[in-house]
């Protein structure tokens, strides 16, 4: 098994980097949410203490003292008394005076609670706050303790408040945030999918570019590779021939140093390392050159041509004309006949057209794809012909001929006066 390839590598890292940033996110608004959720569960309960400490400081105010005695008869008179929070004073342990409960039953807290909340902030002289349970029920409270004017606590102002509603309304504020932390989660992933993808892409088309750059390198010179390996070989074995085999061996060399030369052509103007060469080309003389030094093998080729001036690289136009001249010579004839080929320019377009099997309309729009071609070969020379079209902003087309054949189309775009 083998592993994943660098492009596959690189298109998988947006996902990865994706969950990356959504888990240390996730982490940092969880650690937000959880200091969010503790500061509301502080100031709930910091409102319902500053509730019950407004009503146990009012009260204590009302308490009389004669001597040694607690007077609480003024406490009824406040209007304290009939509204809520509900409250009670409560003697303490060592004190004995009657107690005093507020006149509204605000909440069922038992009064055994609020007696012994009273003992306990009589007997440490401080108050008693926070929650308390009693038959299954959770209450807030607030025990105050008061001194006789002898310096001794006497007793507690117990306030009780029912605490259901602070305690609902935090719940809900605790699903909104973890609600929002997940919407947020969402976007932040989505966000930075798409950057990451954006980022990743340019990154991406550059190596998938080199894997295309390797694919044609290869593929141009696996043929000439082996016809020299074969003269090379034909040549040791028999010396008398090598005045004959020297010059195409020489021949062969200079077709695999311009190929080279086209390919790293290629790379440097994909890589934007070299802009193209664009200039004022006269299409019809360039093309009338490339058929002139391209060999014919016996085909019939035959050009007509009309004054076209256009703006391109002329290096990469005479390499595409010349991919779509040598491949009519070889695919666009009929088997046991000669080729014939005929070469038009006019108005910024080369059109040429063979008398072969013609192009297999299911195959038609895969003919210029890499190693995908209807007359049997890889399709490389093609795919090299419609980039450099697109290079230049122009087109390349396909279609059959009505007597048949395939004619192929290359547009590019023509030069202002």
């Amino acid at each position: 098994m083998t592993g994943a390839s660098a492009l596959d590598q690189l298109r998988g890292l947006p996902g990865r980097l994706v969950l990356w940033v959504t888990l240390f996110c996730a982490v940092g608004y969880l650690a937000c949410a959880a200091l969010l959720v503790r500061s509301d569960t502080a100031e709930r309960e910091l409102r319902m203490d500053a509730e019950l400490s407004r009503v146990t400081s009012s009260m204590q105010r009302l308490i009389g003292q004669n001597g040694d005695t607690v007077d609480t008869s003024f406490v009824g008179d406040d209007p304290m008394s009939q509204s809520c929070p509900e409250f009670g004073v409560f003697p303490g342990p060592a004190e004995q005076f009657p107690r005093y409960l507020s006149d509204r039953d605000c909440v069922p807290a038992p009064d055994e609670l609020k007696a012994s909340l009273a003992v306990a902030a009589v007997a440490s002289g401080r108050i008693q706050s926070g929650y308390r349970v009693a038959d299954d029920k959770r209450y807030r409270v607030w025990a105050e303790p008061f001194r006789l004017q002898n310096g001794k606590y006497a007793g507690a102002v117990v306030a009780v408040s029912d605490p259901s509603g602070q305690l609902a309304g935090h719940r809900g504020y605790t699903l909104v945030v973890l609600i929002g932390g997940f919407l947020v989660l969402g976007a932040v992933g989505a966000a930075s999918f798409r950057l990451a993808v954006r980022s990743i892409r340019p990154a991406a088309v550059a190596l998938e570019q080199q894997e295309v750059l390797l694919a044609d390198t290869a593929h141009d010179l696996r043929t000439p590779v082996a016809a020299l390996r074969a003269l090379a070989e034909a040549a040791v074995a028999n010396p008398g021939e090598r005045a004959e085999l020297l010059p195409r061996t020489v021949d062969l060399a200079r077709r695999m140093g311009t190929i080279i030369e086209g390919v790293l052509m290629r790379a440097r103007l994909a890589a934007g390392v070299e802009p193209l060469a664009i200039e004022p080309v006269w299409l019809d003389q360039l093309v009338a050159a490339v058929v002139e030094e391209t060999p014919a093998g016996g085909a019939t080729v035959t050009v007509t041509t009309a004054p076209t001036k256009v703006n391109a690289d002329p290096t990469l136009v005479q390499r595409a004309v010349a991919n779509l001249l040598n491949n009519a010579l070889r695919h666009g004839r009929v088997e046991g006949k000669p080729a014939v080929v005929q070469v038009t320019v006019a108005g910024g377009r080369v059109i040429v057209a063979d008398q072969g099997p013609g192009i297999d309309p299911a195959l038609a729009k895969q003919t210029f794809d890499r190693f995908s071609s209807a007359g049997g070969s890889t399709g490389l020379g093609l795919s090299i012909v419609r980039w450099v079209a697109q290079a230049h902003g122009g087109t390349l087309r396909v279609f059959n001929s009505d007597g048949g054949g395939a004619i192929f189309e290359m547009s590019l775009p023509a030069a202002g006066d």
